[in-house]
């Protein structure tokens, strides 16, 4: 039996719009979506100000994956709890509990790497004012 590649093309394809279109609507329904988009320009543009190292760009960039992976997950978690039981129930608190901690530790670990990597640049532009 032949496979029709093309179809299997076409599929693939439309799982990148599918996943576009997921990550768009978490960013048009979620706040903390919005921050956290908002909060990694920042630390990107300052990134290209402080012409820091690739090594550096890629901390950084690991970090903002985290967080807006883990983002979209908690998202993603609290939409099938809410689908699947619309009345409170302590297992879906405990689900959307635990999802939320998820974005907070990745959240956390995101301000370390930036204090990590922001730290030198900063105070020698702040040195570099002083003197």
């Amino acid at each position: 039996m032949v496979k029709n590649t093309a179809v299997g093309h076409k599929k693939f394809w439309h799982s990148f719009r599918f996943a576009a279109h997921g990550i768009a609507s978490a960013f048009k329904s979620e706040l903390n979506m919005k921050v956290h988009c908002g909060l990694a320009v920042i630390v990107l543009v300052a990134a290209a100000v402080f012409r820091l190292p690739p090594s550096s760009w890629m901390l950084l960039l690991l970090a903002i994956t985290l967080v807006l992976s883990s983002e979209l997950l908690n998202t993603a978690i609290e939409a099938t709890v809410d689908l699947v039981s619309p009345d409170i129930h302590p297992l879906a608190k405990t689900a959307k509990d635990t999802a939320a901690g998820a974005v907070l530790l990745t959240a956390v670990f995101a301000v370390i790497v930036g204090i990590y990597v922001f730290y030198h640049p900063v105070m020698d532009w702040i040195t570099g004012l002083m003197s």
